[in-house]
Order: C-alpha cells, then structure tokens, then sequence
C-alpha cells in the first residue's frame, strides 16, 4: 500500500512539475534528503524518484525559458562549478578505475541540482519554501526520534533511512541537529501561533533524538552548534529556557550506557572505533601526500590502498571526516576547494548580518542567514568525525546564503536609490554621499 500511494503521489506531481520548476526542486530536496521511498516494501524501493524529478524539473525549465532563469553571481558559484569538475579529475587517477562511476555520479547529481536551485530560487517565499521542506525532510526523523527515545528510555539507538547518507545513527544525528537552526527560523516567521510551537517542540525532540543517536560526534555539534544559536539569536530568552529544559533531559532520561559511550570521547586512545578513525586518517593524509595533488578516487578504503600508506594496514576504516575524506579522495586542490566553499559562504552569512542589522523589513533575511550560519557549525564540528561530504544539507544552506545575499543586496541597492532621488529632489544635487556610502559593492 505504501508503494502504490508514494508513487501516485511523485508521478501525481510530474505535471505541476512541468508547469513550475520550482516545484520539482523541491520535489528533489524531498526525496532525495528524506529517502521516502526506504520506507516501502515493495517495487517503489528502488524506483529512480529522484532521476524522474530532476528530468522533469530541468524538462521544465527548458519550457519556461521565457522566465529568464539567471545565476547569481557570486564567488561561492565559481568554487562550487570548479568543485563539481574536480570531482571528475581523481577518479582517472584512481587505484579500482573500474569502480569509479557507481560512487561518482551520486555527488554529481547532487551538485548538479543545487546549482540548477540557483537558477530556480530568488524570492523570498521561496527561499522559505525550500527552508520548511529541508527541515521536515530531516525534523520528521527528528520528531519520530525523540518521541522513541522517550518511550524507550533512550535504552535504543536511532537510526535513518536504508540506503541513504544519514542511514547510520551518527549521521542522521548530525542531520537532524543541523535541522534544529531551521525550526528556530519556521518559529520565528510562521505567523500560526499552533505552528510556531510545534517548532519549539520539533527543537526539543530533535535534540532529544541526537541524544538518543549515542554519537559522539553529534555531542560535540550540538555544544558548538548551541553556543552558536545562542550568539546568533535575536531572542535569546528562548534560547536559555530550552537549555533548562534540555540538561535536565540528559541527566534523567538517557541510561548508563550512553554516558558510558559519551565518556570515551576522553579516553578516545583506548576506544577500537577512535583508533580505526585516526588510522584512516593518517592513510588519507599519506595518500594525498604521495599523490600530491590529485587524491585517489572514491574507492580508497581498500585493502591495498591502506597496505601502501596507513600505518596499521589491516585496520581499514571509512574516513569518518569530511575534511580527510576530501583530502584523500580529491587531494588537496579538493580539499582547498571544499573549503572554499564552506568558508566564503559563512562570509555571505556574516556579510548580511552585518548590512541588515538596524535595517527594518530586513530582519528575516538577517535570522534566516545566522541560522543557516549556526547549522553549517554544527556541520563543520560533527562532519569532522563523519564521511558525510557529499551530503545534500550542507549545500543548500551554501545555496540559501548566496540567493539571500543576492536579495539583501538590490533591495538595500532600491533603499539606497529612493534615499538619493528623494535627497536630489530636495537639494539639487545628483548624490547623496551618505547614503551612496552605504550601497553593497
């Protein structure tokens, strides 16, 4: 029954996909973070949905030319254009060539997509379109989770989808506090009292299903990503009862074992799983060393590759780190160009903080880029312990960040010529050197 009505419903929506675009990106965001169809037994298990989604999203958008689909232009769509290439150099380079293809062309479809977002996204009501389908693709693990962890007594792990990059706990963790920034943002610019506290509650639950997780990884995100939230909300209060009510949680809801696994992030040199971590790494930095600077390709967590550079060879391990799975794949041309990425896209965030604080009508644009800024810390503490690179979230927070940049731009631009044609019309003078001061290079 599940296959049947999943697949009426993404086959339903082909041709509100042909009549607009922008719904088949968010099609796409749906299925290709939430993994729908993991949840079906039968034929729509492994029916290509997302393939079918985005085909029909780029058929209509050659449909729609006369939309004038456009690009912004910013640094961060140069990096992110350049990345998708490189990720085409190491795999010629590669020790298993033959394998290649099978783990390529995942993050290509994924970069692929979020720059045909770029063309698709550039209001506002989009952008919070796009924000409410990312948080309930990851928040409705997050919601299901916490309510487990609470009925179980945290005694069991949560898990993600099958078959998907959030399918281990560790991962779906990480993604599921990314998401707690998100709700923060839903709860401050939904005008439905009803919803703004389902976004309280699906803030707590996440968090409680992180707990639930046992990760260790996403302890350390939720700390830095809270310190974060805290510093970048305008509404701190909320802030701090969330936090009275969270600590509690911890201490009287999670049994022993979790703050036993929680407590070998100390004494991680005698935890077996830190180990095999740290010795991938040092295989990965050997690597990108020996075959400076091109990497090895996707397939680098092999018996012979670790024999040649890590230095226990039979203690084989994924990277579990965005940073050196880059590193080892796509060597350090990837690895600079990766962050990048992630560097000058927190400048956009900061950039419109700070030419949006004090301006009124702006205030959204300036939550909505701390939040996304607050998210991509989470993300860059726990994705230092999880191979979760390719990952569609993280990319389209860069994306939110540089259409909002685009926005904050022309409208402070519009602000700025209307205050100069006024101050022309009262004084005859062409410009205003005050106010001309303040439009964004």
């Amino acid at each position: 029954m599940r296959d049947i009505v999943l697949t009426a419903f993404i086959l339903g929506s082909l041709p509100f996909i042909l009549r607009n675009p922008f719904i088949g990106l968010l099609m796409w965001v749906w299925v290709g973070i939430m993994n729908p169809h993991r949840f079906t037994w039968g034929f729509a298990y492994n029916m290509p949905f997302a393939q079918i989604i985005a085909i029909c999203t780029v058929a209509s958008m050659l449909l729609h030319q006369d939309k004038r689909f456009s690009m912004p232009k910013d640094k961060v769509v140069i990096f992110l254009v350049l990345f998708l290439l490189w990720l085409g150099v190491s795999p010629f380079f590669s020790f298993h060539p033959d394998r290649e293809f099978a783990h390529w062309i995942e993050p290509v479809k994924i970069q692929v997509m979020c720059l045909v977002a770029l063309f698709l996204v550039g209001r506002r009501d989009q952008l919070h379109n796009l924000v409410w389908v990312l948080a309930l693709s990851i928040g409705l693990f997050g919601i299901k989770g916490g309510i487990f962890t609470i009925a179980h007594g945290g005694a069991y792990r949560v898990w993600g989808p099958p078959g998907s990059f959030i399918a281990d706990n560790n991962a779906l963790a990480l993604a599921i506090i990314m998401t707690m920034p998100l709700f923060r943002y839903l709860q401050l610019y939904t005008e439905n009292r009803w919803i703004r506290r389902a976004c309280v509650v699906a803030m707590l639950l996440c968090f409680i299903s992180a707990l639930g997780s046992y990760s260790r990884g996403a302890l350390l995100a939720v700390l830095a990503m809270g310190l974060f939230l805290f510093v970048k909300s305008r509404k701190k209060g909320l802030i701090v009862i969330l936090i009275l009510v969270c600590a509690p949680i911890v201490f009287t809801l999670m049994p022993e074992a979790w703050f036993d696994r929680m407590s070998t992030i100390e004494t991680y040199q005698q935890d077996a799983s830190a180990l095999g971590r740290i010795n991938a790494w040092h295989m990965c930095w050997n690597l990108a060393v020996a075959r400076f600077p091109i990497g090895g390709g996707f397939v680098i967590y092999e018996p012979d590759v670790f024999a040649r550079y890590a230095p226990e060879p039979w203690n084989i391990h994924a990277a579990h780190s965005i940073y050196f799975q880059v590193l080892g794949e796509h060597g350090f041309i990837g690895l600079a160009l990766y962050l990048l990425i992630f560097g000058l896209s927190w400048r956009n965030g900061s950039w419109i903080v700070r030419n949006t604080k004090n301006v009124a009508g702006l205030e959204w644009a300036r939550d909505l880029a701390s939040m996304c800024q607050v998210s991509l810390a989470g993300f860059a503490v726990g994705g230092a312990f999880l191979s979760l690179t390719y990952f569609d979230l993280p990319y389209y927070l860069v994306i939110i960040l540089i259409v909002l940049r685009q926005l904050v731009a022309r409208q402070l631009a519009g602000s700025a010529s209307d205050s100069t044609d006024k101050a022309s019309a009262g004084t005859g003078s062409l410009v205003a050197p005050d106010v001309a001061k303040k439009v964004p290079a």
